[in-house]
This record gives C-alpha cells, structure tokens and sequence, in this order.
C-alpha cells in the first residue's frame, strides 16, 4: 500500500502537527490514525507524481467529479485542496487564492493550502502550519 505525503522532503505531517490537527508527529504509515481525530485524505489524481505540474487538467477535472461524490457519501464539513494550481485547474476557479472559498463542494465547505511538498519553496514549515491552524479553527 502506497501512503500519502510519505516522500522524505514533504512536509504533511509535520506541519498538521505544528497547525494542532494531531497531539503528537504522525508518520505516513500511520495514517489512518487521522480518521480518529475526524480528518480524511483521498487524491484527485490517483497516480503518485513528483510535481503536481506533471498531472493534466484532464485528470484533475475528473478527479473533481469523484471528489463531489466522494463529498456526498462522507458529508465532511471541510474539503482542504493542498496546492492552489491544482485547485485553480480542478474546480476551473483561474484566480482563487489560498484560504477559506466562497463555493462549496456539495455542502462542504473549501479550503485551499498550499501543498507541502518541500518542492514548494514559498512557504516555509512555520508559515504553513500558520494557515493550516486557519482551517483547524474554523473546522472546530
């Protein structure tokens, strides 16, 4: 089993424990401990890439569609894209920007991060566990 944000560089997991989702620094093999604490992690794209840039437009806006199924059939209050040019071509929202959206994902509400990967070199761990703690509020 492939688990998710496991690559050496990506920071995930530490930064859901920096923003408070988590009590302690999980590992990506365990993540199906996140059920626990009432979080989720599914893909748009079922496929593992280095870069989101590899992933097509075609292959997020279908991700999309299965994402608002998946949203019906878990009814979570918060949807969180990680990475605002995934987000821009999967939901076709060319000028959103990172934080809380306007739309909805069924009745779930969107938020949208920055992606973690250590490929991301705008933020640094102390600013993304800063808007990661944004939607960690607002979700309680």
């Amino acid at each position: 089993m492939r688990h998710h944000f496991a690559r050496p560089g990506n920071r995930f997991w530490r930064v859901l424990h920096a923003a408070g989702f988590t009590e302690r620094l999980l590992s990506p093999f365990e993540e199906r401990e996140l059920l626990s604490v009432g979080l989720g992690i599914t893909n748009l794209v079922a496929r593992a890439t280095v870069s989101a840039d590899e992933l097509t437009a075609a292959e997020l806006l279908r991700g999309a569609r299965l994402l608002e199924r998946k949203v019906k059939r878990y009814r979570p209050a918060w949807v969180a894209f990680l990475g605002l040019t995934a987000y821009r071509t999967a939901l076709d929202r060319p000028r959103a920007e990172v934080g809380r959206q306007a739309e909805t994902v069924g009745e779930a509400g969107i938020w949208v991060l920055p992606n973690p990967s250590g490929l991301n070199a705008h933020y640094q761990l102390a600013g993304l566990a800063k808007l990661y703690a944004e939607l960690r509020r607002a979700a309680q």
